[in-house]
């Protein structure tokens, strides 16, 4: 059952009344914003003249905060491409509406800390690369579509959606209880989705790229490592290749996430924080039940890791190959391959080696195919589970080359290449696929990381550039900025966003506000002592005293206070980085 595309809000004093625009039903939802009672009406005349109306394209949801519940809905979308005659619409801009006319209710600090829980959604929603159809499931594979139900179509696109791929689930869940707003109810994928109509041969057809991103275990970079409990991992992401062509369809998925043990990567001030394997955690367990889940989900695993075998990277390899082999899971397999070490001094053409390992399991697991008729050809029996530290970088040039060679396969099955046929035939295609590839590294990269994607110039253009390395060095600056001193911000706005921490209306009054904790006196000291002190040797050196000897004092006693608060922050590094204050604020770090 779609939902409907385009409404109308009309915004009353005590009503918020939400039109259907392609709908010849008499029907208005309307919210009360007293009662707060959700509901259908009849009569579309009851539109009073006074109201402010504007044109929305979907409502993401309803999310309570100190002020009260916000309605929270899409107001600029912009058209990705078509798939199979369903429009697919990314998402340019949101707007929240209060239920509440005024803050006068609240105190002077609840109005402060209710400013900075909007300011935590509005910037999970500008977090780019949201996506909706109101008419087409994004949330699942066209495997795991063909393989449903039959009366799995006449359900609402929430009440069938993957649900660990619904970004808006959280916020949705008033509208979802009651099955009579089903068509109001959009679900939200948050990844990256590329639909391009290409041509080999004089042949067109459509080549699609969707990267779907799981809410459970969601975050920032360092805030986000491992499993939990229930086996979820942080940065899992399901990513599927499509090539329509003359009414058939060929599908290819893979997925990414990271090393399925209780480890840890705190941020410290240092360029790259030593991770943390948890000595009371049970590690064998969380690791059963992510593959319990993922062989339930997709068959077969081999498991491509792509960590360095050697520094501080070997300790997490190590660990994971032996749990690897504790398990005694028949369904998995275990491919390890020192990225780093392999193609150093730029020698990338060794990934071949890789590649060549994996051939006998990408021809066992095939892939995904319906013909003309809709009967199915073959089948997708397992998938590639590859990871490196952060399942971004060298992740995702290792599935850009294994999407290739099942591409390869696939468009000579179609008819598209003939037999002995490269893809590099058709100049304009292999830049394409290229540049598709290596924007699905931005995207996600972005969305866990905050910067752009390392390595990308070698998956746009086939090699590894001095370019590519000081953009990669620009990329890895931004990145030590961000994972230290605004990740804890961008972590607490996600956990808000997917309710991993629920606000009170209270909060602040009858329960403390976890956003009011004072910092460590060191906190604030250190960098004063350190800025006055490298002040004072610049002026030193600047202007030199009549008596060199006192001009050396000086410079020894103003330079080793600097050098000794730039020590004593780095000593104390966690005291000083953004930390989380909502439902990471007591992770505890074993």
């Amino acid at each position: 059952m779609a939902v409907y595309e385009t409404l109308k809000l009309h915004i009353t004093s005590d009503k918020f009344i939400i039109e259907p625009v392609d709908s010849s039903n008499d029907e208005l939802l309307v919210i009360d914003r007293v009662s707060q009672e959700i509901a259908l009406q009849g009569n579309k005349g009851q539109i009073p003249a006074s109201a402010i109306t504007r044109t929305i394209y979907g409502i993401l949801g309803i999310i309570r905060l100190i002020a009260g519940p916000y309605l929270v809905v899409i107001t600029k979308k912009k058209k990705v491409g078509e798939i199979n005659g369903n429009t697919i619409w990314q998402i340019l801009d949101t707007e929240m509406h209060s239920y509440k006319r005024s803050t006068t209710h609240l105190t002077e600090g609840q109005i402060s800390d209710n400013k900075l829980y909007i300011s935590m959604v509005e910037s999970v929603l500008k977090t780019e690369y949201y996506y909706f159809s109101s008419s087409f499931d994004l949330t699942h594979s066209s495997q795991r579509l063909y393989n449903t139900s039959p009366d799995f179509s006449s359900m609402g696109l929430l009440e069938r959606a993957d649900q660990r791929f619904v970004w808006n689930g959280h916020i949705l869940r008033e509208l979802a209880q009651q099955p009579e707003l089903s068509r109001y109810c959009l679900p939200v994928l948050h990844g990256f989705i590329s639909i391009k109509s290409s041509e080999l041969n004089n042949k067109r057809f459509d080549y699609i790229v969707i990267s779907r991103r799981c809410i459970y275990r969601a975050g920032t970079r360092f805030y986000m490592r491992g499993l939990d409990q229930q086996g979820q991992v942080a940065n899992f992401v399901e990513t599927e290749q499509l090539v329509l062509y003359d009414g058939q369809r060929c599908s290819f998925v893979q997925t990414r996430g990271s090393i399925p043990l209780f480890w840890f990567q705190r941020p410290n001030l240092k360029r790259m924080p030593l991770p943390s394997i948890s000595s009371t955690s049970n590690h064998m367990d969380g690791f059963q039940r992510h593959f319990d889940d993922q062989v339930y989900n997709y068959g077969k695993q081999v498991i491509i890791n792509l960590v360095n075998q050697s520094g501080y990277e070997h300790l997490m390899e190590k660990a994971f190959s032996q749990t690897v082999v504790n398990s005694q899971n028949n369904s998995i397999r275990y491919e390890s391959f020192d990225f780093h070490n392999q193609c150093k001094k730029m020698r990338w053409d060794r990934l071949s080696i890789l590649i060549d390992r994996l051939e006998n399991d990408r021809r066992q697991f095939g892939y995904f195919m319906v013909q003309k008729d809709g009967k199915i050809a073959c089948q997708q029996t397992g998938v590639f589970r590859t990871n490196c530290m952060d399942c971004l970088d060298r992740t995702n040039v290792v599935q850009s080359m294994l999407a290739r060679e099942i591409l390869q396969e696939q468009l000579q099955r179609l008819g598209i290449l003939a037999v002995g046929e490269k893809i590099e035939i058709g100049c304009n295609f292999d830049l394409i696929f290229k540049n598709l590839w290596a924007d699905n590294a931005d995207y996600l990269s972005k969305q866990y990381a905050g910067t752009g994607a390392l390595k990308t110039d070698f998956t746009r253009t086939g090699k590894r550039t001095k370019m590519g390395l000081l953009m990669d060095g620009w990329n890895s600056a931004v990145r030590y900025f961000k994972n230290n001193f605004a990740d804890g911000f961008r972590q607490d706005a996600i956990d808000l966003f997917l309710g991993n921490y629920i606000v009170e209306e209270n909060e602040g009054i009858t329960q403390n506000s976890p956003l009011r904790g004072e910092r460590d006196w060191k906190v604030i000291s250190l960098p004063i002592i350190c800025m006055v002190a490298m002040a004072m040797c610049l002026i030193c050196i600047l202007l030199p005293s009549e008596h060199f000897s006192e001009q050396l004092m000086y410079l020894a006693f103003w330079g080793g206070s600097a050098v000794f608060s730039l020590v004593a922050m780095f000593v104390y590094g966690q005291d000083f980085v953004d930390l989380p204050k909502l439902a990471q604020a007591k992770v505890k770090v074993e």
